[in-house]
């Protein structure tokens, strides 16, 4: 096949496009700026990978032409999916690759390319997938606006230059540009020669054309046109602190952040005063010039001023950006990384250490903890000088000790927040579909419970005992559009399935563990096609789709042919598949229908049909499979969710199967049988509802058979078979409802219990032994060489301000999850005496009282991130969503999406002053009651951010 398309050999392929071999450029070649890069579906990249590493150009892992419909979100506008993740839906190829890619295999059938342009972002290079969508709109006219997409390194006067011609502004007309806020509040783009990424514009919003007037006046300066939100911010005034934050785009991360600090009293306070201005930091080479902490003290400043319901950050999210590349654009990031990367930034900034010294550090070497505490604080701060140290920075003693010659090091380092690892269960819940042998049976929902480190095995064991099938006669496989992505084996790892996969676990009717050469069976995966019309192609895959649910099917290898095939699949759907009925069609659409199947009714020419059904109506039979087995199709592809229907028993029990099995069912009738139940005259038994077409694993390309006498098939490779549909076949008799429908197994309602957990066992577990991982390991000087020792931090001094970050994001190397465990924290009175190992003078030193809470709702992919934070002046808790802003309650504080908490220390805590109006006349309330007072106050709500995405 490959020859015939004129390709090169499958090594000089894989050397072409991977770049392997001196002087190839390939798709792992490093970008250049303004050079062009295309989109390649993953799915099909994986197949041809699978194809050009088989060695074999007839190999069925053939992939056809190249076909990205799983990028685009419909296939008349060709618009790219929001969210595609390279790697996982997608790759980037160089052009080179790409144009050598669509010479030798194709391109579906008027799909465009995916073209993208390598942009020169600060400190990186990258390609540019999603352009920014803006829309623009006239002051005159904002209800009409049009849509225009930008590079993010095109500059403001490219954006002002498209809108003129947009909307065919006179060349003579003076413009300007004015940029929408989700709050309606409207920021001048005064810069033209900013960027786009620059300037913080993302997809989604408006950017408005002003055009001065005749008299010389601009439109925004009448009342009622453009609200000016600077004098309308004037007239505000509202609580100070009490401020909302606008989401830029997948900005909630740092919005969250930035409201916990916001919260932190002496940093707050250190800023209003204008105490950074004499401590900034211009000529710290591990600094950012005093541009971090001057955006943030500007922000702040802006937040406590008491005349903003909300502002927008993004002159802080351009420095930001600026100085750590991780953070430029609008993809959603972890609010406690950028906490730690601000808390450091700011630290820098601010650092009096002018020029800082080399400071040697030493092993305890047998001193006393306090005298080498002392010595390791007195030269961190020789070094780090700075607010944030004074505030945040506690001490950590580090307890090394070498397995083999039982060297023990000890040393104290700095820290600036507790990340604090939560108990984390052994066992896992998975949601699994069982599908059983009788086809009369849907299949069935399972919510199992396994272990996590389990493997395919356990699974099966788990849903045997809510089955009654034994695990062995089980097969596991992950599903997806409408194909077989993977077949497991028993002894793969649980960790391996994701818990987004749709898991179906098949019944079959031998032991799996039968090796699949010797059994007498050959199992076949079935893909369902349906023909589309009014389209004339010479490959026979491109005028068929796929649906429904793909099969399982075990034939006997010495009963493999097509018309044995054909009355097995008919019986294999008979829950959602009818036949047809000789009394409910007429002559007319007999002949139409027997003259679109005489070309290859079942795989065979019409004489040869002919001659075969003569022969089974004279008595011959046609025996139908007994047993059913599986090999895993090892290049099986991705696409969307689907569902499989595995097997039958065979009238006769096989070694591995008993007559009274639970789940067995009776066996589908012979060819001969069927012909013989269904009355019609041969003419119209010879009707089929669909033919059969071997293919490819991915059911993308149509393979070769070898047809022997008697219709028995042979296959070249793995075999993979196609039901081929004609779109009136499937109206008529494929029921697509009843095809989708499945059961809920009565453990589906049961509701697996997670206890909650103190933050004092996640603080213990944080000071547990535990040994090095072998990426980690720590030299001995005793031994001269790594070792796997065991490590004990210990909490020898704590901060003013005590950051707990609790390790809800778990990353292996198969899988990430987050812990939505409930993790109960006190409000007030967190007492960590118990864990200081410090010699303590004053246990009161060692209570802290909550101020703020950072929360995390949602998945990995996509979450959303708000504050809980106690107002400094007033005491009262707030919720920050971020534009909006309302009053909480204490009891609404504390509840699983807790991630990082923020606590101060009890005596450095300022009570807020009490209002005259809150002094009864018999004496002051207590500070419990006025708290609980002005949360009863109401606030100044606003709606959420249109521009938050998260």
């Amino acid at each position: 096949m490959a020859a015939e398309r004129g390709m090169p050999a499958l090594e000089a392929q894989k050397q072409q496009v991977e770049g392997e071999g001196p002087g190839q450029p390939g798709r792992e070649r490093p970008l250049q700026a303004g050079e062009k890069w295309y989109l390649l579906e993953n799915h099909w990249y994986q197949q041809w990978k699978a194809y050009v590493e088989s060695g074999d150009q007839n190999s069925s892992s053939f992939p056809g032409r190249i076909n990205n419909a799983e990028l685009f979100e419909d296939l008349e506008s060709y618009r790219l999916k929001d969210r595609l993740v390279e790697y996982e839906e997608y790759i980037l190829v160089p052009e080179e690759v790409w144009n050598k890619l669509v010479s030798w295999y194709g391109i579906e059938h008027d799909q465009p390319a995916i073209e993208r342009k390598v942009v020169d972002l600060p400190s990186m290079q990258k390609v540019e997938v999603y352009l920014v969508e803006l829309y623009l709109c006239q002051h005159s006219d904002m209800d009409n606006p049009v849509t225009a997409q930008f590079s993010r390194m095109d500059i403001i006067d490219t954006v002002l230059k498209e809108a003129r011609r947009q909307f065919s502004v006179p060349a003579e007309d003076e413009t300007r540009l004015w940029v929408k806020n989700s709050d309606s509040s409207c920021e001048r783009l005064r810069n033209l020669q900013m960027t786009v990424l620059d300037a913080c514009l993302s997809s989604g919003q408006v950017v408005i054309m002003e055009t001065r007037s005749k008299d010389g006046t601009w439109p925004s300066s009448r009342p009622h046109i453009m609200k000016n939100s600077m004098e309308d911010e004037e007239l505000y005034q509202g609580q100070p602190g009490v401020c909302g934050l606008t989401n830029l785009g997948n900005t909630c991360f740092m919005n969250s952040a930035l409201q916990c600090l916001s919260n932190v009293p002496p940093l707050t306070e250190y800023f209003l005063n204008n105490c950074y201005l004499e401590e900034l930091n211009f000529s710290n080479p591990l600094g950012m010039k005093g541009e971090i902490a001057e955006a943030y003290a500007d922000l702040i400043k802006q937040q406590w001023s008491g005349h903003h319901r909300s502002i927008v950050p993004r002159m802080f999210k351009t420095k930001v950006g600026h100085f750590a590349s991780q953070f430029l654009g609008y993809q959603q990031h972890d609010s406690q990384e950028l906490l730690s990367f601000l808390l450091d930034g700011l630290h820098e900034d601010l650092n009096r250490v002018k020029k800082k010294e080399y400071v040697e550090l030493k092993d305890a070497a047998g001193r006393p903890d306090e005298e080498v505490a002392d010595e390791a604080w007195r030269n961190h701060k020789r070094r780090n000088d700075s607010i944030i140290v004074d505030i945040f920075h506690g001490l950590f003693k580090s307890t090394l000790v070498c397995p083999k010659c039982g060297k023990v090091s000890v040393t104290f380092d700095p820290f600036c927040y507790l990340s604090a690892p939560l108990p984390v269960s052994k066992d896992r819940v998975m949601e699994v579909f069982f599908v059983s042998m009788d086809p009369c049976k849907k299949p069935e929902q399972h919510r199992l419970i396994v272990p996590k480190a389990g493997k395919v095995l356990d699974l099966c064991c788990t849903l045997s005992k809510h089955t009654g099938v034994p695990a062995e006669r089980m097969m596991v496989a992950d599903v997806f559009s409408h194909r077989f992505y993977k077949i497991y084996q028993m002894e793969e790892s649980l960790s391996c399935i994701l818990d987004r996969d749709d898991i179906f676990i098949y019944e079959v009717s031998i032991s799996v563990q039968e090796d699949p050469a010797a059994a007498d069976a050959v199992v076949l995966p079935v893909y369902l096609r349906e023909r589309t019309q009014g389209r004339d192609y010479n490959d026979t895959y491109y005028g068929v789709m796929l649906f429904g649910h793909p099969l399982l099917v075990s034939v006997p290898r010495d009963q493999l042919s097509w018309d044995a095939l054909y009355q097995l699949l008919l019986h294999r759907l008979s829950r959602y598949v009818t036949q047809p009925d000789s009394e409910e069609e007429d002559e007319e659409d007999q002949s139409e229908e027997e003259d679109l199947y005489s070309k290859r009714p079942n795989g065979l020419s019409e004489g040869e049909e002919e001659e075969e059904e003569e022969t089974t109506a004279e008595g011959s039979t046609s025996q139908e499979p007994s047993s059913e087995t599986e090999e895993n199709p090892s290049d099986a592809s991705v696409g969307e969710e689907g569902v499989g229907v595995e097997g039958m028993h065979s009238s006769n029990p096989t070694p591995h199967q008993s007559p009274d099995t639970p789940s067995s069912s009776p066996s589908p009738p012979t060819a001969n049988q069927a012909k013989r139940k269904c009355r019609l005259p041969q003419q119209r038994c010879r009707k089929s509802l669909f033919t059969l077409q071997p293919v490819n694993s991915n059911g993308t390309s149509d393979r070769l058979a070898v047809q022997d006498e008697g219709n028995t098939v042979s296959f070249n490779s793995q075999p993979y078979v196609a039901m081929d549909w004609d779109s009136e076949m499937k109206k008529r008799y494929y029921n697509e409802a009843e095809a989708e429908g499945y059961v809920k197994h009565d453990c589906m309602g049961y509701m697996v219990k997670k206890n909650p957990v103190r933050l004092q066992e996640c603080i213990e577990l944080f000071t547990t032994v535990e040994t090095l991982e072998e990426e980690n390991p720590w030299y001995c000087p005793t031994c001269k060489k790594h070792q796997l020792a065991t490590k004990k931090l210990d909490l020898w001094s704590l901060p003013e301000i005590l950051i707990i970050h609790l390790k809800r994001f778990s990353y292996t190397k198969h899988s990430r999850e987050k812990l939505d465990t409930l993790v109960e924290f006190p409000i007030r009175d967190l007492d960590f005496s118990d864990f200081i190992i410090k010699p303590q003078k004053d246990p009161a030193l060692y209570k802290y009282d909550l101020i703020a809470v950072s929360n995390h709702y949602g998945s990995l992919r996509d979450g959303h991130y708000t504050t809980f934070a106690r107002n400094k002046d007033s005491g009262t808790w707030f919720y920050f969503d971020d534009s909006s802003v309302s009053s909480v309650s204490k009891t609404q504080i504390e509840s699983k999406a807790a991630y990082v908490l923020f606590y101060q220390r009890q005596d450095k805590i300022r009570h807020p002053v009490h209002p005259a109006a809150s002094v009864s006349s018999v004496g002051s309330r207590n500070q419990e009651d006025y708290e609980d007072c002005c949360e009863s106050l109401p606030t100044e709500q606003t709606s959420r951010d249109f521009m938050d995405v998260d």
